[in-house]
């Protein structure tokens, strides 16, 4: 059982962190400053910690202020999201949701189901992150990612839904091919400019060759152009810059317009899995449910 006591003071001291002063968050929560300055003050004392710098201007959190700051507005998202369950009855999604995706995929195929979703349940309050930095779920306080990647065994903490694999394939423009012939065979890929995707350690991603017998080859290319960017990468193969290896979910509509064509269709391999993951728990909230299942189904790779 978590004793009362550590509860006192915790909405007062993250008002007074927001509006970097007592009187402003006096006016927020309806208190007197000197009500306020002694809620702060009576926390302090229990934690033996300086949770503020005083100026005559204004407040500044210390280090360790900045630090009980962060795990007290995560204590009071989470009192909120289960009041807000509570609330809608199971029923409803409402409240903020924290997603998280990767940078192309989440704006190319994960953004357009959300604005979808959101339009839905006019009581929720998305936030959404797209970048391909590693996000901790539990240290940023998300409530769904979509990984591209990821460990062969998730910990325990974490619940996950595969979704299947990419497939990526060998594509490049028309005009590139009628300039420079249509290549027949793995052999005469080497021969061909390369679009190549550059990591950030400054090394390529290799090409995948699928041979017979189920066995894959790990080819590095020298690239014509590399780019750490995957709709810049498709970019480059449209504008006719050379050949690349891309996952279908990247350019199925530039293939479906006639502005990308497959090449060698019998080395189509699999990539990366595609996961959905979660703290675990959080898929008995209604939104985080209900985010899961919408995601599960449009994104799926069979």
């Amino acid at each position: 059982m978590i004793p009362s006591e550590r509860l006192k003071g915790i909405e007062t001291f993250v008002a007074t962190a927001d509006a970097g002063s007592f009187t402003a968050a006096a006016e927020q929560l309806h208190l007197t400053s000197s009500a306020v300055s002694k809620s702060v003050a009576r926390l302090e004392d229990r934690l033996e910690t300086r949770l503020f710098e005083r100026t005559t201007r204004r407040l500044a959190l210390t280090d360790a202020g900045a630090a009980f700051y962060r795990t007290c507005v995560r204590v009071l998202v989470d009192l909120e999201e289960a009041e807000a369950v509570l609330a809608a009855q199971h029923s409803e999604p409402m409240g903020r949701l924290r997603l998280d995706a990767p940078a192309t995929f989440g704006r190319l195929r994960v953004w357009p189901l959300l604005l979808q979703f959101s339009q839905q349940h006019p009581h929720l309050r998305p936030h959404v992150s797209l970048t391909d930095r590693f996000v901790d779920l539990l240290e940023e306080a998300i409530d769904v990612a979509v990984r591209i990647g990821g460990p062969d065994h998730w910990p325990t903490s974490v619940g996950h839904r595969y979704l299947g694999c990419e497939r990526l394939i060998f594509c490049a423009s028309p005009d590139y091919l009628a300039r420079n012939g249509t290549p027949t065979s793995p052999a005469e890929l080497s021969r061909h400019d390369a679009v190549l995707y550059g990591k950030a350690d400054g090394t390529t991603g290799p090409w995948l060759i699928a041979h017979d017998a189920g066995m894959i080859e790990r080819r590095t290319m020298e690239g014509r152009i590399i780019v750490g960017n995957g709709e810049a990468q498709v970019a480059a193969v449209k504008a006719g810059c050379g050949i690349a290896q891309l996952a279908t979910w990247l350019v199925c509509d530039e293939i479906a317009r006639g502005e990308l064509v497959q090449i060698l269709p019998e080395l189509t391999t699999d990539g990366l899995p595609l996961n959905l993951v979660w703290p675990i728990g959080r898929q008995l909230q209604p939104k985080v449910d209900a985010m899961l299942e919408l995601l599960a189904a449009e994104l799926r790779i069979d």
